[in-house]
């Protein structure tokens, strides 16, 4: 399968016991050691007030590791434009343009809209049977969102996002916006002209990601974009966001047909044993998600296994759990293509946190030679 390239997305998590500060240096040596293993890709997601997790700015994330690599490809995965403006996700990734020509990815997400598993616009043609997909791939059902939207956290941070008084702009007229000023075509409603510099010319790939088949997926097959699929985030999902934006797909400058990345969440070790604890405090680290208190720093095994478990918690997370690949290269390896498989990816994007990061460099060492060897 080396004919289909991966990449990483990466959170920036904070281990237990450890600081924002080392975070960030292991996301940087993973970085540099992601490129010595051919990954394609390196994308930095953007999550706020998650004691577990520094990936606040990935537009600072990026410009720190593209000073320290030389050839991979870097991205946001995704600048969320529920809180900002087109001119000024335009004028950052144009600054790290001007520096690093032609390395950057641009991301784009939304927030503070409608969740993973809004209605598609687009019916799923595949079928899914007992909760899998034809080839077997697990396709849990929806996960409820309801309880994250009224949460007072969530709130809380959509009002320290936004000005006061501030709406976001509708996304599809914000996507529409980012590629005039990228283009340099960009016209008010009044006629006046916006010129960006730097940042109009600049040499970015402009991606979409997407957890459904709702407006993310339209705003990307209909402008002809690339497209990110979000397995890890909402597996039982991604059929139909893969699916949506193919069959509204319109052929563009950059894309005459469509172009799909996947994200997975992985765990490889020699054994399967050892796979499944170093994966232990992944469940305790998403019901920190789910409960809507935030992503806690990556526990240990230890302190993972010292968490009183009630049946709730378990339904909370149990979505995440049954679909993470977990286990020796080759069985892992064997999951990503049943992944990719069943959505047709063009690429996958692999997220892998575990508490130590010799764990996790080992992780995707491992992963990458399989994949090469296949």
């Amino acid at each position: 399968m080396s004919d289909i390239p991966l990449g990483v997305l990466d959170l920036v998590p904070i281990p237990s016991g450890s600081t924002a500060a080392d975070a960030l240096r292991n996301s940087i040596d993973l970085a540099q050691r992601a490129e010595r293993l051919g990954y394609a890709r390196y994308w930095f997601a953007e999550h706020h007030l998650n004691p577990g997790v520094a990936g606040t700015s990935p537009a600072v994330v990026l410009a720190l590791t593209a000073a320290a690599t030389s050839t991979i490809r870097l991205g946001s995965g995704a600048v969320q434009l529920g809180h900002r403006t087109a001119l000024s996700t335009v004028e950052e990734f144009g600054l790290l343009d001007a520096l690093h020509p032609g390395r950057l990815d641009l991301g784009l997400g939304r927030s503070g809209g409608r969740p993973p598993g809004e209605r598609a616009t687009v019916p799923t043609a595949t079928p899914v049977v007992d909760g899998r997909a034809p080839n077997g791939l697990p396709i849990p059902p929806r996960f409820s969102f309801e309880r994250l939207l009224g949460s007072p956290r969530v709130a809380l941070q959509r009002r320290l996002l936004l000005l006061p008084h501030a709406e976001p702009q509708d996304y599809a007229e914000q996507i529409d916006d980012v590629l005039a000023l990228l283009a340099g075509t960009y016209r008010s409603p009044e006629g006046v002209e916006a010129h960006v510099v730097p940042g109009e010319g600049a040499e970015v790939e402009v991606w979409i990601l997407g957890s459904s088949g709702g407006q993310s997926a339209e705003a990307a097959g209909g402008r002809g974009l690339r497209f990110a699929a979000n397995y890890y985030v909402s597996p039982a999902t991604v059929l139909e966001a893969v699916e949506a934006y193919r069959a509204l797909f319109q052929p563009s400058e950059v894309l005459d047909k469509p172009y799909v990345t996947v994200s997975a969440d992985v765990v490889v070790a020699e054994d399967d044993a050892r796979a499944r604890e170093l994966a232990t405090g992944y469940g305790l680290w998403v019901r920190g998600i789910r409960t809507a208190e935030g992503a806690i720093p990556f526990p240990t095994p230890e302190e993972a296994r010292a968490h009183t478990w009630s049946d709730d918690d378990r339904e909370l997370v149990r979505d995440r759990i049954d679909t993470q690949f977990v286990g020796t290269p080759g069985r892992v390896a064997d999951r990503l293509e049943q992944l990719r498989e069943a959505t047709g990816a063009d690429e996958l994007l692999i997220t892998t946190i575990t508490h130590d990061h010799a764990d996790r460099v080992r992780s995707y060492e491992l992963l990458a030679r399989e994949w090469r060897r296949r």
